[in-house]
């Protein structure tokens, strides 16, 4: 099982990697893309000033020459707002796959958090691939949109596959916790050995019980975060000698409000006249109260 842990462990950050370097490839391609847009649209406004391009011209024509900005009204803005939102979306899935910060993530954007799978990272890595490629854009932005995409759909099969899991199964911090409860490790405390006899008993604590009863609180019970606990039995019994609490077995006495009793009239007295008896006296015991 260890094996195919380790298998699932790479597989997820070599896959993590890849869209990592997917997501700077379209961070890069769309500032690549902003700049040529720019770049057009002056040489499209320097060539209408100078009567190169008739209004003729100008009013066939959809799209500005080497550009992905529509001829229309606003083209220019909503051209550049498109690729500066593809821009910040990119640094958040970027943040996101990184894992920093984490507490953002899970507090103000939790599909992206710790407490998610991978299958909504995909969705978003989707749709901004799918909105790269529905343009007519350079080699570099193509070949970036296109593997973005691939990736996002790898993730979405990744996230219907192990669901939430996906990411504490990648997470290196995880992995290496995991790989130190497989190693053996020394106990700094030395093994304590709290006896306690009672009815004749005599119990012996261990180091692995108590590393069972660690979360165990002065009087039996479990801490936050534990189940149940043990009660007042005899598992509480044991965790309470183990605490150093010495229970002892309480002396048996007569309660006070027991009758007292009678003694029976003896042979002699039975055929001689009837006297007044006297009060049987009890002599006084150190378990008495």
């Amino acid at each position: 099982m260890a094996g195919v842990r380790a298998y699932i462990f790479f597989g997820l950050n070599v896959v993590r990697f890849l869209s990592i370097v997917s997501l700077i490839l379209v961070f890069a391609s769309s500032i690549f893309v902003i700049v040529t847009d720019v770049e057009a649209v002056n040489a499209f406004e320097a060539a209408r000033q100078s009567g190169n391009v008739t209004a003729q011209d100008f009013a066939d024509c959809e799209y500005i020459e080497n550009s992905t900005v529509p001829n229309q009204i606003g083209g220019v803005f909503w051209a550049i707002i498109n690729r500066l939102l593809i821009i910040f979306q990119v640094v958040i899935l970027f943040l996101s796959e990184i894992g920093w910060p984490s507490p953002f993530f899970d507090r103000f954007f939790p599909v992206l958090g710790s407490g998610f799978g991978l299958g909504a990272l995909g969705i978003f890595q989707g749709l901004i691939g799918a909105a790269v490629l529905s343009q007519h854009v350079d080699d570099f932005t193509l070949v970036s949109a296109f593997f973005l995409f691939v990736l996002g759909c790898i993730n979405m099969f990744l996230g219907l596959l192990f669901r939430e899991s996906a990411k504490s199964r990648r997470s290196i911090t995880l992995w290496r916790e995991g790989a130190k409860d497989v190693l053996p490790t020394n106990n700094p405390r030395p093994p304590t050995n709290l006896s306690r006899s009672s009815s004749g008993q005599t119990y012996t604590s261990s180091t692995v019980y108590d590393e069972k009863t660690g979360n165990v609180t002065e009087f039996g019970a479990m801490r936050n975060g534990s189940r149940a606990g043990y009660g007042f039995g005899r598992q509480g019994e044991k965790a309470a000698g183990l605490r150093g609490f010495l229970i002892s077995k309480p002396l048996e006495s007569r309660p006070r409000y027991a009758a007292r009793p009678t003694s029976a009239p003896s042979r002699s007295s039975r055929s001689s006249s009837p006297e007044p008896e006297s009060e049987p006296h009890f002599a006084s015991s150190g378990s008495a109260i």
